[in-house]
């Protein structure tokens, strides 16, 4: 199982966990859900207690990742395999992404 912290301008917001390859879970922060000030980190996540489940990883976060040759490069320089998506968006999401989110592994 791994895990990523969700940040969404620099603020903590949730959890992302892969269970398995056909497994992902995300959930919001409690203190992040509840101030209401906070917004969504996308409109497919809507801000909820309860936790969502999908059989892939979750299109929001998967279009964070590169395509193409890009990331067959990407790939090839982190030696992380092509398919393993979860993976790159750990290695390559971490600081200079478009838009407001960004992860940190959870060891």
């Amino acid at each position: 199982m791994r895990k990523l912290a969700i940040y969404r301008n620099k603020e903590y917001a949730g959890t992302l966990t892969e269970e398995s390859w056909e497994k992902y879970v995300f959930k919001y922060d409690d203190a992040y859900y509840g101030n209401t000030l906070k917004p969504a980190v996308s409109l497919t996540l809507p801000k909820s207690q309860m936790e969502y489940h999908s059989p892939v990883l979750f299109p929001f976060f998967f279009n964070m990742l590169s395509e193409g040759v890009n990331r067959q490069l990407q790939s090839r320089l982190l030696k992380i395999d092509e398919q393993d998506h979860f993976g790159l968006l750990s290695a390559t999401a971490q600081y200079d992404t478009i838009g407001a989110i960004t992860v940190k592994t959870i060891e």
